[in-house]
């Protein structure tokens, strides 16, 4: 039992038996939120009876994760730009690899790297030499398919 919590969110339609529940749980409870979706199928009669207890049954939207930076969100752009793998700024800050990709993917436009790792002017040079694509591949020690990615891209 809570008696502090006064607005909830729910993320399912509202039946007689989850709002005995909701009612035990939170006794001061002034507000539920939900999705439109969910606000949709419930049922208008439990919308009533909730009003009637001066119970609020709001439609509001709670999408995707936070848009509030992290307290290690600048460090983790620091590391992105000095070169380490996603794998290894996790473990330094002690979070999951995918929270890594998502803040790396957020932050884009904030982070200091070059997109391309090869320098294209440089296989092109080497293909008009008359190298082929293997050639090129184990001179600059990059993956073949790289290179015909670079090739046949104009």
């Amino acid at each position: 039992m809570d008696e502090d919590v006064t607005i909830i969110h729910i993320t399912e339609a509202l039946s007689s038996f989850k709002i005995v529940n909701l009612l035990e749980s939170y006794p001061n409870l002034e507000k539920i939120t939900c999705s439109p979706s969910v606000y949709n199928r419930t049922s208008n009669t439990y919308i009533e009876a909730l009003n009637q207890l001066d119970i609020e049954v709001v439609k509001e939207y709670h999408w995707g994760a936070s848009k509030k930076p992290c307290d290690y969100e600048d460090e983790l752009l620091k590391l992105a730009g000095e070169g380490y793998k996603a794998s290894e700024i996790a473990e330094m800050l002690g979070i999951t690899v995918n929270r890594v990709y998502y803040l790396l993917r957020r932050n884009k436009t904030k982070l200091e790297t070059n997109t391309k790792k090869y320098d294209y002017a440089q296989v092109k040079s080497l293909r008009d030499d008359g190298l082929k694509a293997k050639e090129i591949s184990e001179k600059l020690n990059i993956p073949l398919r790289t290179v015909y990615y670079i090739l046949n891209n104009k």
